[in-house]
Parts: structure tokens; C-alpha cells; sequence
């Protein structure tokens, strides 16, 4: 029936089953049939038994018990063999009975209006199953103390992320934010078919009057509210044997193994802005991979076929911005052609070693360019991108290693700081490597090394615009239980620019991750 009843119709179905056994074993002794109709009459009156199911248990036993007192007639005449017949008749009769009722309560039970749970598994959220559908609730809340020995050296570094404004401490969200997510799924005419809604708040106050929304930085001024960010509106449908299409806003398919392998997601990686933190923290974002970003999008995942699986989508067109970096560049752009991103997937085991291969793209054109300057500025571009990655796991070990390259790409973000202001395309590329080991069930231990480049357009001179991008992490993450981890890491984290300046910080984060 798929987990425990969520009705008070298992109740009845319990004593129902109560009331089989006494009405066989009263059946067995004629005598007693007098008494199978009181209990009966007392589970009705109590409201155990309903009008049917009690109409149906006295009708077998009407039967049965005219069957039981012809027999007892007879039985005086007869010898004690006979007697034994007559008895072991009547517990026949009665059994049946019984058994009719029972399969009618259970046909009852089974009725597409009953609703019952599924039994729970941690991770994966509390389903609740309804007739034909499945409703399932998932989420999870984390907190961090985060104090950050803010950046020091001289100059400035655009697009930098060691943590500006000397040092700071805050309670703040780490590379998640907070979420509630809610699934309704079901079958219909062989379709697997689902819809979503993920709902991403976070702790902190946000200052929501930027381009980048509730993930805009933070607000630390008296009255001001937290963010949403509502990253998931998407239904899914298909099934195993033709894929599945997804059509709404969900996470992209360029770089979303990078992020979904990286060990901060249960922390807070590099820091960011500690002084008035946003909805989240960056992680590895910018360090080591492009954040891969929620868009609206039509994509399509194939079946998976001895462990490769190729997904497709294409993409509402992004715009490219410097406002990340403050540095000279275009400042926008639009384009009539929708971005295109695609990804091919291995998922391998060989003995005890097992794991994921996969590679990555992204292309999209960069038109109506603003904030060009220069009478060779260029109108259009092509943004394209590639990576590749693999993950492994041996026993405790585990391993991670990742690289992107891009043309038009940008750094940190989609597109950020992607075209020159000469219209040329900035170069960029990144990569991560993480090692994990499990010193027992609960306690994990995580090293990690990475940086993401932006190399100059030809023809551009911009000594304060971000060239390195680099972090060394290290966290302890224990599993207190099946919902809750306990979390502290240390994030060193570098940037460079292109004339040469070199900003440095520490961040030092303790706190906790909740799952549901």
C-alpha cells in the first residue's frame, strides 16, 4: 500500500482483522454464535465497523449460523464423528465470511480517495501520496557565524573576490540559501509527468534594488527584509523509455556539475561580501567554475543508455554586464537568438571504484552591444563555452577534478565582464581540484584548490581589471544526524589584477545545515 494509512480506515481495517479471528474461533463452538453478533454489534455502535462492512459480516454469519444449528440438531443424533464434521463445517462457513469481509474492507482501504504517506527517506522529503499523485515536501535551512579578515595589500582589483572593507563577522547563509520545494508528480497515459516550485529565502536582509535582485548584496540597516529568490517553476514529462522534457525555470545545464560537486554547497567557501551578506555566499563561484545560474529554459534529457545520458536546452538570451566589476566594458546587450547549452554524462562503477565523466557547452550571440567606444568597436560577438570534469569515489576516498574554458564567457557570472569595451571578447578560464576522505560514517574531512582567469580583449589596457581569481579551502563536515551537519571550514582566497595588485583574505566559518 506504500507506507502506513494517513486515514482512520487502517484503524477499522485492525479491528476488522480482530474481529475474523474471534468470529472464526466463536464459529468452531456453535454455541457461541450469539456472542459473534454482540461483538459486532459493539464495534458498529463504537463506529469501527460501518454500515456496510457490519452488513456484510452478519449476512455470513446469518448463513453460517442457520448451517451451524441444522447441523446441532442433527448432531443429537448422531455419533461424536458426526459432531466433528458439523463443527469443522461451521468454521468453514465462518471463515469464508470472514475472508469475504476482510477482502472488502481491503478493496476500501485501496480506494483512490485514501491518502497515505510513503516511508521517509533522509535527503529526500516527505511524500504524501493522494490517489494517483505524489506530493512531496523537501527543503533544508542552514546558518553560519563567518569572520573574515578582510583583504589586505594596496590597489584595487575589479571583479575581485577576497573579501573587501578589513574584517568583519556576520550570521549569514552559506553558498545555499534556505529552501522549501515542493513536487506534485503522477502517470498519466504512460507519461511520467511532474511540476515544481523552489522556494530560496535566506537570513539575511538583501538590498533588492540591483540588477542581480535578491542575490544583490546584502542590507544591514534596521527595518530592511530578507530575500526570496524563487529559482524553480518547471514541470517535467516523459518517461524512461523516450526521456524527459522540462519546460520552466531551473538550474542550467553548462557548469551544473561543477557546482553540484563541490563540497562548500554544505558551507560557506569563499565569503564574499561579510560586511552586509545577501541570500548566499560564492563557494567556489568565481574560484574555479562560472556559476551555472537558474534559466528559463526548454530542455530535453535523454535515457540513460549503459551510464551515458546527453541533455540539450535552449536558454532565455543573457545579458552581458560589468556591473560586477565596475571596470570599463560593454555594459549590456540583446539578442534575437535564444543561448544553447548541452551536456554529455557518464556514470560508471567498476568494483569498488565508481563515479561521473562529463562535458559541458554554451553558446549564445552578444548583439546590440552598449557602452562600446572606439571607431574599430565590433556590433556582435558569439559567447561560447566548454568544460569537462570527472568525479570519483573509492572507499573513503573521493576526488574531483574540473576545467571551462571560454571565448565572450565572462568570470564569476554568466557574461560578467565578458566583452572589452572595444567590443573584443575576454578570454577566460578556471578549474577546481577537491579531494574528500570519510573518517567514518559521519565525519568527512575536504581539501580543495582553485581559480578562474580573465585574460584582457586584444587591444585592451586594463591594469585594475581582474586577472586571478584563487582559493584554497579546507572544512570538517559531521553528520550529527540523518537531517542535521555540523560544519567548519577555513577559505583562503586571492585576487590578482592585471597591473599586478594582489588583495588576500581569511574567512573562518562555523555552523550548521538542516535537511528535510
Amino acid at each position: 500500500m506504500g507506507g502506513p494509512l494517513m486515514s482512520i480506515k487502517f484503524s477499522t481495517w485492525l479491528k476488522v482483522s480482530t474481529v475474523i479471528a474471534v468470529g472464526a474461533g466463536f464459529a468452531a463452538t456453535p454455541a457461541f454464535a450469539d456472542d459473534y453478533t454482540d461483538l459486532l454489534n459493539i464495534l458498529r455502535a463504537k463506529g469501527s465497523l460501518t454500515q456496510n462492512e457490519y452488513g456484510a459480516l452478519m449476512a455470513k454469519h446469518g448463513t453460517g449460523s442457520r448451517a451451524v444449528r441444522g447441523r446441532t440438531t442433527r448432531a443429537a443424533q448422531t455419533d461424536t464423528g458426526s459432531d466433528a464434521q458439523a463443527a469443522a463445517a461451521s468454521a468453514a462457513a465462518s471463515a469464508a465470511a470472514a475472508q469475504a469481509a476482510a477482502q472488502s474492507a481491503q478493496s476500501s482501504l485501496q480506494a483512490a480517495n485514501i491518502i497515505r504517506s510513503k516511508p521517509y527517506v533522509p535527503g529526500k522529503g516527505i511524500t504524501i501520496r493522494a490517489g494517483d499523485i505524489d506530493l512531496n515536501f523537501s527543503g533544508f535551512v542552514n546558518g553560519y557565524y563567518t569572520y573574515s579578515a578582510g583583504a589586505t595589500g594596496s590597489g584595487k582589483v575589479g571583479g575581485g573576490l577576497a573579501a573587501p572593507n578589513g574584517d568583519s563577522s556576520a550570521i549569514r547563509d552559506g553558498l545555499l540559501p534556505a529552501a522549501l520545494i515542493f513536487k506534485a508528480s503522477t502517470t498519466q497515459a504512460g507519461i511520467d509527468m511532474s511540476a515544481v516550485f523552489g522556494i530560496y529565502p535566506g537570513i539575511n536582509s538583501s538590498n533588492t534594488g540591483t540588477i542581480f535582485g535578491a542575490n544583490g548584496g546584502g542590507s544591514a540597516y534596521g527595518l530592511s527584509t530578507a530575500g526570496i529568490d524563487f529559482r524553480q517553476v518547471y514541470v517535467t514529462a516523459g518517461n524512461k523509455k523516450f526521456g524527459t522534457v522540462k519546460i520552466g525555470r531551473d538550474l542550467g545545464i553548462f557548469g551544473s556539475d561543477a557546482i553540484l560537486s563541490d563540497a562548500t554547497l554544505l558551507g560557506v567557501g569563499a565569503a564574499g561580501g561579510n560586511t552586509m551578506p545577501g541570500n548566499t555566499a560564492l563557494g567556489r563561484i568565481g574560484i574555479g567554475y562560472v556559476y551555472a545560474d537558474w534559466l528559463p529554459q526548454i530542455s530535453y534529457a535523454s535515457p540513460t543508455f549503459g551510464g551515458v545520458q546527453v541533455t540539450v536546452g535552449a536558454m532565455s538570451p543573457y545579458s552581458v554586464t560589468n556591473a560586477f566589476s565596475g571596470e570599463p566594458g560593454v555594459t549590456k546587450t540583446s539578442s534575437d537568438t535564444l543561448m544553447f547549452q548541452g551536456k554529455v554524462t557518464y556514470d560508471y562503477a567498476f568494483g569498488a571504484l565508481n563515479g561521473r565523466l562529463w562535458s559541458s557547452f554554451l553558446v549564445q550571440p552578444q548583439q546590440k552591444m552598449q557602452g562600446i567606444v572606439g571607431a574599430n568597436a565590433r556590433d556582435s560577438v558569439l559567447s561560447a563555452a566548454i568544460d569537462g570534469g570527472i568525479k570519483a569515489n573509492y572507499g573513503p576516498f573521493g576526488m574531483v577534478g574540473y576545467y571551462y574554458r571560454g571565448s565572450g564567457l565572462g568570470t564569476t557570472g554568466l557574461f560578467f565582464d565578458a566583452i572589452a569595451a572595444n567590443g573584443r571578447k575576454r578570454d577566460s578560464e578556471g578549474y577546481y581540484v577537491q579531494g574528500t576522505y570519510s573518517v567514518t560514517k559521519k565525519l568527512r574531512l575536504v581539501a580543495s584548490y582553485g581559480q578562474s582567469n580573465l585574460n584582457q580583449a586584444p587591444g585592451e589596457v586594463n591594469p585594475d581589471l581582474v586577472r586571478t581569481n584563487e582559493a584554497a579551502i579546507g572544512g570538517v563536515y559531521y553528520s550529527l544526524t540523518d537531517w542535521m551537519t555540523l560544519v567548519g571550514e577555513y577559505a583562503y582566497v586571492q585576487a590578482k589584477s592585471h597591473g599586478d595588485t594582489a588583495l588576500h583574505s581569511n574567512n573562518f566559518t562555523a555552523g550548521t545545515m538542516l535537511f528535510f
